[in-house]
């Protein structure tokens, strides 16, 4: 582990770019939740919003990591 994996990079970057636009929306939908849990502090699906969203943004990372692991040296 720690190895240069450029084929894995290479195959993963257009899953990576895909995954960057989810990011993004994920960015939206967390702002978007907090707005909405400022104005009304009591609804409680705004949490399950926010977890999504942080899923989405930490996609891009997830999924380039994944695909150069895949690759063995």
């Amino acid at each position: 582990m720690g190895g240069c994996r450029p084929l894995g990079f290479l195959l993963g970057l257009p899953f990576g770019l895909i995954a960057l636009v989810l990011s993004v929306v994920g960015c939206v939908i967390w702002v978007l939740g907090s707005v909405v849990s400022i104005v009304c502090p009591c609804c409680c699906c705004v949490a399950g919003l926010a977890n999504l969203a942080m899923f989405l943004i930490k996609l891009p990372v997830k999924t380039m990591k994944w695909f150069t692991d895949q690759i063995p040296c």
